[in-house]
């Protein structure tokens, strides 16, 4: 891996990483559409994995009293069997694919997250098994099922102590139970992956930093149309590149 890509990579996670410190999630839709043109995205994602599960702890360890565990005891158990197929998917795809797919999943969020459309109506428990099984495959594919955990937490719960804890608990769990699946199968043998993932850890301790900083002077709503508007440029360019058949 060139040195190049090292340092590339390293100012793409501390921008994804500011995304989580501020929001919790989206470091794998920020970071994986620009990264898969330099790494694999069968090993790009599972290096997200062990940097989000670090990044989720760290924010656990500050936030576990006010978590919503009545919410996430129903949630975890049908993020893990999504997760079950989207590891097996990310493992058969063609490589080619699965940029396409990463491409159109930026550029969807992306639009959705610019239209500001909310549900108006509180969602029901019931919920929790079709989020918790398309968050599981997308967290296995992508390295982000963040979003979908979000749309369906914060509209369980109000109190954004609360919402901001069980938001990094099941962010944590959803990284464990991809690293224990990458893990069995062999994917973390490879030690020039593990190097790399090393190598960006203080990148992603800085990210969050700045993040949790960034909150004091930037409203959320602004920061985030940059980051969405990001988001569809980078999607755009993976579909772009799937056409060219580069």
């Amino acid at each position: 891996m060139s040195w190049e890509t090292i340092v590339i990579s390293q100012v793409v996670i501390v921008a994804a990483y500011v995304v989580f410190g501020i929001a919790g999630f989206g470091t794998a839709l920020i970071s994986a559409p620009l990264l898969a043109h330099m790494v694999p995205i069968g090993r790009l994602i599972p290096i997200l994995a062990l940097l989000d599960f670090i990044a989720a702890v760290t924010n656990v360890i500050k936030d576990r009293r006010h978590a919503e565990y009545r919410e996430l005891r129903l949630l975890i158990p049908f993020m893990m069997a999504g997760s079950l197929v989207g590891a097996w998917l990310l493992m058969t795809i063609m490589p080619r694919l699965l940029l396409l797919l990463l491409g159109l999943f930026a550029v969807a969020y992306g639009l959705y997250a610019l239209s500001r459309f909310k549900p108006t109506a509180a969602i029901s428990r019931g919920w929790a098994v079709p989020v918790g099984l398309v968050g599981g495959v997308f967290s296995a594919m992508f390295g982000s099922g963040g979003f979908i955990y979000a749309l369906y937490l914060s509209n369980r719960i109000t109190a954004k102590e609360g919402f901001r804890a069980s938001q990094s608990t099941i962010i944590g769990f959803s990284t464990l139970t991809r690293i224990i699946l990458f893990l069995i199968a062999g994917i973390y043998a490879d030690l020039t992956m593990l190097a790399y993932a090393a190598l960006l850890l203080p990148a992603m301790f800085a990210g969050v930093h700045i993040g949790r900083r960034l909150t004091l002077g930037l409203t959320r709503e602004r920061f985030l149309m940059i980051v969405n508007t990001l988001l569809i440029t980078s999607g755009g360019a993976l579909i772009l590149r799937y056409l060219s058949g580069a």
